[in-house]
């Protein structure tokens, strides 16, 4: 029952025996300095990475004090590295649903918000945009109307944790697990508190100068709640998301923009200067811009993560390939 709490379901039991490897079924809650705190049948516990590289969400088996395996991913954020470097960061797996946070105090930064969404997208969950301490927001309506113009199809909705105005309709939205995600200071802990139904995380204040958040926290955490089955992941304030092998992300996230496309003058039309150009006549050059920007960046991070990132896709095909056999094959 209490790996349960944490979303272990017929899904995850089924591929655990399939994998038919020494060892308990667990799930990663924290990774701090390659030793992981996992949850199994037993409690929570402390252990080693070793050579596997695991995130906060993933399933694992663990034996002894050792990550022995880890199951395939259902679902995973990943941004790409900065700098020149050909690394990824995954910053959690087997999500459900992505929490965006925009504080409704802070200057709205639609670009950004564009760049959360296709992340989420790309991500394999279902985005959702809250707009956090709308008691302390001057025009809520209006900036729920601004986010949901950059993010066409996804639900927005404003939430106050401190009056808990708009609580119920934002749980109502969420599923399985949820992972926040947002800036420093956009009352990502604060929220989760409100979800976990007690104190669990620290909190801290925006910085009155400037207006921008402290880096409370510091790592990635996996919380279960009180309705079975449901866990949040709390995460650290994220200051760039970069976009790698994220076609299908952008695809959702400027989908108003594709549609349009099919009624341009021209097949090859680039939404800049040219003649009958439907997406010029109906969207808002900010958003054309962006999306422009966001498909040169991921072309760029893609190239740059192609080997490494069709190695491992190809790695974990194998793996749930193999366990589907052997599923099928003790039934």
């Amino acid at each position: 029952m209490f790996l349960d709490s944490y979303g272990y379901d017929s899904h995850w039991h089924d591929l655990f025996q399939a994998l038919d490897s020494p060892g308990d079924p667990g799930r990663v809650t924290v990774v701090d300095r390659g030793a992981c705190g996992v949850a199994t049948s037993h409690g929570i516990v402390r252990a080693r990475s070793g050579r596997h590289d695991v995130c906060t969400g993933d399933w694992v088996v663990v034996d002894s004090d050792t990550i022995a395996g880890v199951l395939p991913r259902r679902s995973a954020i990943v941004r790409a590295s900065a700098g020149t470097t050909s690394t990824s960061q995954t910053l959690a797996s087997n999500v459900d649903t992505v929490a965006i946070t925009v504080a409704a105090d802070t200057e709205l930064d639609l670009g950004r918000v564009e760049r959360y969404v296709a992340l989420a997208w790309d991500s394999g969950a279902t985005p959702v945009l809250v707009v956090t301490k709308s008691d302390r927001g001057l025009d809520n309506d209006g900036r729920l109307d601004a986010v949901r113009s950059a993010a066409p199809g996804v639900a927005a909705l404003a939430v106050s944790s401190q009056t808990g105005s708009g609580v119920d309709s934002f749980t109502d939205r969420l599923a399985g697990t949820v992972a926040l995600i947002g800036p420093s200071g956009s009352g990502k802990s604060t929220l989760a508190n409100v979800l976990i139904g007690e104190q669990a995380l620290d909190t801290g204040t925006v910085r009155q100068a400037d207006s921008k958040g402290r880096h409370v926290t510091v790592r990635r955490e996996l919380i279960p709640l009180a309705t079975p089955g449901m866990t949040v992941i709390d995460t650290p304030g994220l200051r760039s998301v970069g976009l790698v092998s994220s076609e299908e992300g952008l695809h959702q996230t400027f989908s108003d923009i594709e549609a349009l496309a099919q009624h341009c003058r021209f097949d090859d039309c680039a939404h800049g200067s040219e003649p009958g150009c439907a997406v010029q006549e109906n969207i808002d050059p900010r958003r054309i811009a962006n999306y422009h920007r966001l498909q040169r960046e991921n072309y760029w991070a893609t190239t740059r993560h192609d080997a490494r990132a069709n190695s491992r896709r190809l790695a974990e095909a194998k793996q749930l390939s193999k366990l589907q056999r052997r599923m099928y094959k003790n039934r």
